[in-house]
């Protein structure tokens, strides 16, 4: 069991790693950003989702961190993984759940939030990072449990 967990490890790192390395480039090197389709174009988007964005990225800078450790402690065999694997599991459910809502609301209002392939791209992004927050956290609690 402990060679599928160090799998898992590796599976959240390299995921997690992704979406938080992708907010690091947006924070930093917006105009980057744009170019490797991270973040639309300013003038391409409503105001209040750019501003958004920004706002977003600069948090999950700050937050979504923990899931990267909670991977490589996994990978490492280490038991406090379980506790990073909760608060960055509840983290990246957060990301992936507001993502998705609120570019489902802001779309259905007619607002502009960008092209249908960038929305296709961010849709199913969130939903790998959403549905490897659940594991990790089934996972943990099974951890934390003895189980």
């Amino acid at each position: 069991m402990a060679a599928v967990w160090g799998v898992w490890g590796v599976v959240v790192t390299a995921l997690s790693l992704l979406c938080w390395g992708g907010q690091v480039v947006v924070v930093v090197a917006p105009d980057r950003a744009i170019d490797l389709g991270l973040l639309e174009e300013e003038a391409a988007v409503e105001p209040a989702f750019w501003a958004d964005a920004r706002g977003e990225a600069l948090w999950d800078v700050a937050t979504l961190w923990s899931m990267v450790v909670a991977g490589a402690l996994l990978v490492a065999g280490s038991d406090a993984w379980a506790y990073f694997g909760l608060a960055g599991g509840g983290a990246y459910l957060y990301f992936a759940g507001r993502g998705v809502v609120v570019r489902i609301t802001m779309a259905r209002s007619g607002l502009r939030i960008g092209n249908a392939a960038s929305l296709r791209v961010a849709f199913v992004a969130l939903a790998v990072w959403g549905a490897m927050a659940a594991i990790t956290i089934g996972a943990a609690v099974a951890d934390l449990a003895g189980g």
